[in-house]
Parts: C-alpha cells; structure tokens; sequence
C-alpha cells in the first residue's frame, strides 16, 4: 500500500514567465492588508519555476469534498508564488502533479504532507481569479478531478476561471440564502435563468438574470451553506466564476459561420 511522506515532496515544475519578468506582492503603506500585482526585473542568470496551467488537462463536477484552510501565501526564494493549503479528504491517495480545483481554479500539487498541499499560482491565475485576496486562516472549497468512475453529481467544470464576480446582496429565507452576484456583462450574457453556473468552484443553479443590473443569483440550501465558502464571505467580496463551457462553444460555433457553412446546398 502506497503511503504518503511524512515531509514535503518537491517537484519541477514549468517556467511561465520570460525570464526578465518576476511577480511580487506589493503592501500599501498606508493599508498592510492591501495586496497588489507588481512586476520587477530579473537577472538573466536567475531561473524561475513557475506551475503552467496551460498543461492541465482535466474535469470537475462542482461538487465541493472539503474545506481546507490556508496556511501560505506568498512569493518563494527562486521568484515563483505559492499557495499552501491544511486538508485532509482531498489528500487521499494524492500524487504530485495531481489537479486540485482551490475555489473552483484547477491548480497543480507541486507538495504535499499528511496535512496539507502546495500549488503553484501564475500571474494569470491571481489576474483572473479572487486566489489574490486569500490570506492564512482563509477558507477555500476543494475538489479533486474526477475519475472515470465518478458520479457527475453537478456539471461539467473545467476549473479554468472565466472572471471574478461580486457579492452584491446576502437575504435569508427560511433556513435557504440568497445570494446575489453582479458579473462583467461580457460573462452575463453565458448566464441563463436555471442554467449551470459555478461559482468558487461551487456548481450551482442560476435562479434570475437581471440584465439591468448585471447581476443573477443564486439559492443555498441549509446543507450547502455549511460545505462551502460562499456564506462565509461579505457583500463586496469577490467570488470565482465560470460559466457553462457549451454557451461558449456554441457562441464561436455561430460567429465563425459554421451553420452557414452545413447548410445544403440550394
């Protein structure tokens, strides 16, 4: 039987940035919590390893197993960005390389122990995704990739962030909530009423569209609200989207005159 190490195991992972390029977190003066993006020069002499999402290749239904905590954010010594994170279900039977969807972002375990794992994050990931207001002590959804022998219990979830929404309104109802989200109009137009939509990797049912706000939202029941993190966030907070990858694939299909091109001859 195959047993997990008891110290971290590292692995090499991809460059992605050019080798003049380095990514740091900046923290305003006059507001320590404040994180922002910041690019700075490199030597030519210094190497970078960086986790590439562009090799992933792998599937999520939505349906959140845990939530961990984070232990780590931060840079590392060689110029990369880490992301370590406490849990426990999603551990079992990990390897390196393995997929791991953090709020709904498929990342890559480059380290793990019997109690937590290590991601790499890519500028691209902390440009697309709300990864950047994470800090230790914060809750994250976790799901592992599914395996050909899993139940499709949600829908089909690629892990790959279209854009970040904001929580806009938070209204009980009985012992269900209501959640609000106001989204870019360029993703609202993926949004239908009763359609799939995950939000920080959570796969949930879009219940209205308000196009004049752009906004939807969304209901949790009682369990859900006590599996995910979404409850736990305030109005004007972000959340992870991604919408339905048929939308998507439909859209190009029409605009690149793919029906035109089937249709019979006259």
């Amino acid at each position: 039987m195959r047993t997990r190490p008891s110290s971290p195991t590292a692995i090499t992972v991809l460059n992605l940035l050019p080798q003049k390029s380095n990514l740091k977190f900046s923290t305003s003066s006059s507001n320590p919590s404040s994180r922002s993006l910041v690019f700075t020069k490199t030597p030519k002499s210094q190497p970078q390893t960086r986790f590439s999402s562009s090799t992933t290749r792998s599937l999520f239904t939505g349906i959140v197993e845990e939530m961990g905590q984070v232990k780590h954010l931060g840079n590392t010594p060689d110029g990369g960005f880490d992301l370590k994170i406490r849990a426990s279900t999603v551990l079992e039977g990990v390897h390196l390389g393995d997929s791991i969807a953090v709020n709904g972002t498929c990342l890559t375990v480059t380290e793990f122990t019997d109690e937590d794992f290590t991601v790499g994050l890519s500028p691209e990931t902390l440009r697309k995704t709300s990864l950047i207001e994470l800090e230790a002590g914060s809750a994250v959804n976790l799901e592992r990739a599914v395996q050909p022998t899993s139940r499709m219990g949600g829908h089909f979830v690629q892990g790959h962030v279209d854009g970040t929404g904001e929580i806009v309104a938070k209204d009980p109802e009985g012992d269900s909530l209501w959640v609000k989200v106001k989204v870019d109009r360029g993703l609202l137009k993926y949004v239908v009423p009763k359609g799939f939509i995950a939000v920080d990797g959570t796969s949930l049912t879009v219940v209205d569209v308000f196009d004049e706000e752009s906004c939807f939202n969304f209901m949790l029941v009682a369990y859900t609200q006590q599996k995910v993190v979404i409850p736990f966030k305030n109005v004007g907070q972000k959340v992870n989207l991604e919408v339905d990858i048929l939308g998507k694939y439909v859209e190009r299909l029409l605009s690149s005159g793919f029906v035109e091109s089937i249709k019979p001859a006259a």
